[in-house]
């Protein structure tokens, strides 16, 4: 059983996010984005559409058209993305408006908001900048099959 804290429209926003900060010169085309994502391409366009409406990507169609990112890749947090496509609320009255609930959360809300706050605070100290940085061997998109055509599309060689 596959249990999911984000939505797959979220997942993928990320994914093309996260791949587009591996280039952040030039434009990468959604053909190219959708093969280094795994993201069906007409899915993906409907994606990036919400990220631009966002102001984390911007793109232009056409021949030699593509997407990049709208500012450096230190400056996207993961919340900002998340936000983009399924904002997360904080819980601020009781969800149930139980009127002796007024004013105060219940023991259950209270503590689902704490967790949705530290998830928050989580999200929001991740930047794209971070994903593409950790050191290891295993990258963000990339199988072994993946890592030569994605140097190449993100160098602009491709």
């Amino acid at each position: 059983m596959e249990v999911r804290l984000l939505s797959q429209t979220t997942e993928y926003a990320l994914r093309a996010t996260i791949c587009l900060a591996y280039r952040q010169e030039g434009l990468v085309s959604t053909s190219d984005l959708a093969t280094m994502t795994k993201v069906p391409m007409n899915y993906l366009a409907k994606v990036l559409q919400l990220l631009a409406r966002s102001n984390i990507v911007t793109g232009r169609r056409g021949v030699g058209g593509g997407y990049k990112l709208t500012r450096a890749a230190e400056e996207i947090s993961m919340l900002d993305v998340i936000n983009a496509i399924d904002p997360i609320h904080r819980i601020k009255t009781c969800p149930l408006g139980l009127d002796n609930h007024s004013g105060t959360l219940c023991p259950l809300h209270r503590k689902l908001d704490e967790s949705i706050e530290m998830l928050i605070n989580q999200f929001s100290g991740i930047t794209m900048a971070d994903m593409i940085g950790e050191l290891g061997d295993i990258r963000p998109l990339c199988d072994e099959d993946m890592t030569t055509q994605v140097e190449l599309t993100m160098s602009g060689k491709k």
